[in-house]
C-alpha cells in the first residue's frame, strides 16, 4: 500500500526536474537503509581496497597458473576478463573519488594500478574531466565520452569496428579527416590518449595479429615459415601479454562498450534531464555481456541518479530503484534504441526513413 502510495505520488509530479529530485532522494533514503542494515558498508575505502587487491592478485594467480601451463589460455582470458570488470568498477568509483578521499596517497596508488591493469584505456585522471562532463552533458553533442563509446553512431561495420579496436578507428578517422592540419591533430591527439601504455598494449596487439596471420597464411599456402631464436622469444612474450592481460581487456572493453552504448541515450536527450540520458537494459540474452562488464546496463542508470553510490551498493539497491526509475518514466529495454542510432525520440527512425 505504502509502494502503490509513493507511486501515486511521483505520477502527480508536474516536471520532470520534480520527478528526478524524488527518485535521487528516494534511491539515497534506500541507500543510507542499506547502510545501516549491513554494518559493513560503511568501511567503504577497505572494500574498494580489497576488491581491487583480489582482482589483481587474482590476474597474477590465474596468469601464473597460464603460464606454468596448469589452466589453457582461454579459461586465463575469460577469467581475467572478469576480474577487469571489477577493476573497471573500481575505477569508476576512483573517478568520483568515493574511495580514501582524504588520503590522496592511497586514492592515486589506486588509480594508477587500475591504468596498469588496463592499459589500453587513457589514464584514469585524463577520464576524470571526460566523464565529469559526461554527467553534466550526458546525450548531447559535446558528451565526448559517449560519443567514444559508439553512441549516436549508427549500427554498421564502422561501429562494429569502433568497438572492437577503438585505436586502428580513431587511426582511421585521423587518416580520413579532411585537410592535413586535422589529420595532425587527429593522430596528436591519438598518441597523447595512448602515451605511455596504450601504445605498448595496442602495439602488442598488432604484432601479435600480424606474426599469427603471417604463420596462418603461409601454412594455407603451404610454404615453410621460419622464425628466428629471437623472433621466437619476443613471441612467447607477446602471446603471454595477449592471454594474460590484452585479449581479456578486449573482451571486457567490447562488452562495455556494446552494453554503454545502447543504454544511453545521445543526440537529442534534453539537457541535464536524467530521465532521458539512460534505460535500463537487463534482459536475459544480454547477460554474456553483462557478465564482463558487471551488470552495468542493469545498474548504471541509477548512477546517473545518485553518484555517491559505490558499484557494489547499486547491484543492491537495484530492486528498489528499477521501481522508483520506472515509476518516474525511466525506460526498460528500449530496444528502438538500435535502429535509431540511440536517439530517445520514438520518431527518429520513421523520420530517417522518410528522408
Amino acid at each position: 500500500m505504502n509502494v502503490l502510495k509513493k507511486a501515486i505520488e511521483i505520477d502527480r509530479l508536474n516536471t520532470d526536474q520534480e520527478k528526478i529530485d524524488e527518485v535521487t532522494r528516494r534511491i539515497t533514503e534506500h541507500g543510507n537503509y542499506l547502510r545501516k542494515r549491513y554494518p559493513l558498508l560503511q568501511y567503504q575505502n577497505a572494500l574498494g581496497a580489497s576488491v581491487m587487491a583480489f582482482s589483481l592478485v587474482g590476474m597474477a594467480v590465474t596468469g601464473g597458473l597460464y603460464l606454468k601451463g596448469f589452466i589453457p589460455g582461454w579459461t586465463c582470458i575469460l577469467i581475467n576478463a572478469l576480474l577487469t570488470s571489477f577493476i573497471h568498477e573500481i575505477e569508476h568509483d576512483l573517478i568520483h573519488r568515493l574511495y580514501f578521499r582524504k588520503h590522496p596517497l592511497a586514492h592515486n596508488a589506486m588509480m594508477f594500478l587500475c591504468w596498469l591493469a588496463r592499459p589500453g584505456m587513457p589514464s584514469p585522471w585524463l577520464r576524470r574531466d571526460l566523464h565529469f562532463h559526461h554527467h553534466k552533458e550526458s546525450g548531447t553533442a559535446s558528451d565526448v565520452e559517449a560519443w567514444i563509446t559508439t553512441s549516436g553512431n549508427p549500427w554498421g561495420i564502422l561501429r562494429l569496428l569502433k568497438l572492437i579496436d577503438g585505436f586502428l578507428f580513431g587511426f582511421l578517422n585521423a587518416v580520413l579527416a579532411p585537410g592535413w592540419r586535422q589529420k595532425v591533430r587527429l593522430l596528436g591527439r591519438i598518441i597523447r590518449l595512448n602515451t605511455p601504455f596504450g601504445l605498448l598494449y595496442w602495439g602488442c596487439w598488432y604484432v601479435f595479429l600480424g606474426y599469427h596471420l603471417y604463420i596462418g597464411l603461409g601454412s594455407i599456402m603451404g610454404a615453410e615459415v621460419y622464425s628466428s631464436a629471437a623472433t621466437l622469444e619476443l613471441m612467447n612474450v607477446v602471446n603471454s601479454a595477449v592471454v594474460i592481460l590484452i585479449a581479456p581487456n578486449m573482451i571486457r572493453q567490447f562488452c562495455l562498450f556494446f552494453i554503454s552504448s545502447n543504454m544511453h541515450y545521445y543526440g537529442d536527450v534534453a539537457p541535464r534531464n536524467a530521465l532521458q540520458q539512460t534505460q535500463v537494459m537487463n534482459p536475459w540474452w544480454l547477460w554474456p555481456f553483462q557478465m564482463f562488464c558487471f551488470n552495468f546496463g542493469s545498474t548504471h542508470s541509477i548512477h546517473h541518479f545518485v553518484v555517491r553510490d559505490p558499484f557494489y551498493l547499486r547491484q543492491m539497491t537495484a530492486p528498489y530503484a528499477h521501481k522508483v526509475m520506472a515509476e518516474a518514466g525511466v525506460r526498460f529495454n528500449d530496444f528502438g534504441t538500435y535502429k535509431r542510432a540511440n536517439r530517445f525520440s520514438m520518431e527518429h527512425s520513421q523520420t530517417r526513413s522518410r528522408g
